[in-house]
């Protein structure tokens, strides 16, 4: 039997949650002015999508919709707003951020939920590290509506007006596994397995004998990297190599690594960004790649947008960055998980009463 905790609406419950949900509306009418005063227009992406992204390790929720001819459809709940704004940035806009509803299966632990809120914004003609300026300035602008000077999530404290450290993958991976990440990775992005496995194994990780290089890399990085970040100050961890990068286009003179950052605080990733492919042809080849995994692993694969792929041949160099906008409610409450800053949780499956 799942072990159930009591439902948010019982009254005492509800009294014990509420001063982080007032919080989290203090938090997110902050962040919006905070947008429209640099000249952001706020959008609406729908819900609804031919794909729900098309990331091996993302799981959607797959519905259909009926046409006045009675005709089924299969449809998906968005995984994230991604492919929209992307479309909306092709029409014109330049300046855009959505408060998503978004939704994800198989995901349910004290920092995810199936259902929660990303927030994500886009700039377009301007390059990726003013999304670094962007993360630092959010978090100050979230602590102070929160009426806070820490962040903080399992005894992990993180000062929000401090600069944040910057650290490539790189230099991740000599100074907390001693292991020299990008030998492993040639020029043209492709990954030498046995090479990262070896060096694995000598840093003393378990592998299983069918893992891939990137089961490899996402295991170090969970065991000896990820511990050490977002510690005192948050932490922008940088320059993924291009394989762990599927919507983002590579770095100027390093074919190996991408313009893709991940912002951490607390040990909790809150973000992920991405100056942005623009590049139709080795998007779809990368999508591609990612279902052919996915139907390797979980026997499933999820329909391109080719929408989609038409926008992006059309779509100005930009760059563009998904945040959790729940888990950062959650550090400036000092909540214990996503659910605990949430209205209306999605109801556990099991329960047969309070």
């Amino acid at each position: 039997m799942p072990d159930l905790s009591p439902p948010y609406w019982r009254p005492d419950i509800h009294a014990d949650r509420r001063p982080a949900l007032l919080a989290r509306g203090r938090i997110r009418t902050a962040l919006r002015l905070w947008f429209e005063a640099r000249d952001f227009i706020e959008v609406e992406a729908a819900i609804l999508q031919i794909s729900p992204g098309n990331e091996t390790h993302l799981h959607g929720f797959a519905t259909t919709l009926i046409d006045d001819a009675n005709g089924s459809h299969p449809y998906y709940l968005h995984t994230s707003p991604e492919f929209a704004a992307k479309k909306l940035l092709a029409a014109g806009e330049r300046r855009i951020f959505d408060f998503a509803r978004v939704f994800r299966n198989r995901e349910r632990t004290a920092l995810h939920h199936p259902e929660f809120t990303m927030l994500e914004w886009y700039r377009a003609g301007e390059g990726y590290e003013t999304l670094m300026v962007d993360c630092a300035a959010l978090m100050a602008e979230a602590a102070r509506a929160a009426g806070v000077n820490t962040l903080q999530w399992r005894g992990v404290p993180v000062d929000p007006f401090a600069q944040p450290e910057r650290l490539t993958l790189q230099d991740a991976f000599a100074r907390h596994a001693d292991i020299d990440l990008l030998a492993t990775v040639t020029a043209g992005g492709v990954t030498d397995r046995e090479a990262l496995a070896t060096k694995a194994v000598a840093a003393g990780i378990r592998l299983a004998g069918d893992d891939s290089w990137s089961d490899i890399f996402s295991r170090i990085l969970a065991e000896r990297i990820e511990p050490h970040l977002g510690r005192d100050r948050a932490t922008i961890l940088c320059e993924y190599p291009i394989s762990e990068a599927a919507l983002a286009r590579p770095k100027p003179g390093d074919g190996r690594v991408a313009e893709r950052f991940e912002l951490y605080a607390c040990g909790v990733e809150l973000a992920n960004a991405f100056g942005e492919l623009t590049d139709a042809s080795e998007q779809r080849r990368r999508f591609t790649a990612d279902m052919d995994e996915k139907q390797r692993i979980y026997g499933e694969r999820y329909p391109l947008d080719e929408d989609f792929l038409t926008a992006l041949a059309q779509m100005p160099q930009a760059s563009g960055i998904a945040l959790g906008f729940d888990r950062l409610v959650m550090l400036c409450t000092g909540a214990r998980r996503i659910e605990d800053v949430l209205w209306t949780p999605v109801a556990e499956p099991g329960r047969t009463q309070a």
